[in-house]
């Protein structure tokens, strides 16, 4: 699986892990956005609702959950109201399970955990930050972390991350805050990243209830072959 970029053709083909009559999954471009936003680039769910059928008839996508715009990776979408409504209330309610990669820098120690902290979000500047917990407009934020894999020469650390709840910059803001910003985040990571970088964040798996038949689903997407992820190549295999 190439690494798709902005403004390149993107096809159905490309993106898409499984559909069914209910739901989607597929893999979002890396810098492509969710939804639309303020910046007018095509958002993943407009690319879905005119290319998913080849007829040129316009589809129907729920959304049900976002990835910040630089990361990629599995994202479900609903392909009818009542799915939508199903899988919404499993986001809201945490009974589905959220797997990340992301490579930070330093080593980290103790080698699993969990992180809890109270996130306040200024959305004049599309940031978040940590706060006391008494603070009035705080929201409780955790996840459970465990390392994959440290390079000694980069100095650089692949960890997988489960989320437990869905704050705004979550992943980036918790490892920031402790002193370890993701590899190449441009709005985290002052000090330690280079224009030009991106972000090594990956949604890599997702598991939740058929909207309609009940049964537990898990989808896996693996991050592409290129840096920083080829140099872990050894604790996965990279898509190219």
């Amino acid at each position: 699986m190439p690494l798709f970029l902005l403004g390149e053709n993107v096809e159905i083909a490309d993106i898409l892990i499984y559909q069914d009559n209910d739901i989607l999954v597929v893999e979002k471009p890396v810098n492509m956005p969710s939804q639309p936003d303020k910046t007018g680039d095509e958002a993943l769910s407009s690319f879905l609702e005119k290319n998913l059928f080849s007829s040129g008839k316009k589809a129907y996508i729920g959304i049900v959950h976002r990835l910040d715009r630089p990361v990629g990776g599995i994202m479900v979408f609903a392909k009818n109201r009542r799915a939508a409504e199903k899988l919404s209330s499993q986001m809201k309610t945490r009974q589905c399970e959220k797997y990340y990669l992301a490579v930070v820098y330093g080593e980290i120690s103790p080698p699993t955990g969990t992180f809890e902290d109270y996130l306040l979000k200024d959305p004049h500047r599309n940031v978040s930050r940590v706060v006391e917990p008494h603070h009035p407009e705080a929201k409780k934020a955790s996840l459970s972390y465990r390392v994959l894999a440290f390079h000694p020469e980069k100095k650089l650390t692949l960890v997988e991350v489960e989320l437990h709840t869905g704050r705004h910059h979550q992943i980036r803001v918790q490892w920031q805050s402790r002193g370890h910003p993701l590899y190449g985040d441009q709005k985290y990571g002052r000090g330690f990243t280079r224009g030009g970088q991106r972000l090594a964040l990956w949604s890599y798996r997702l598991s939740f209830a058929h909207p309609q038949t009940g049964e537990y689903l898990t989808f896996t997407r693996k991050p592409p072959a290129v840096y920083p992820w080829i140099l872990f190549e050894g604790y996965f295999r990279p898509q190219g």
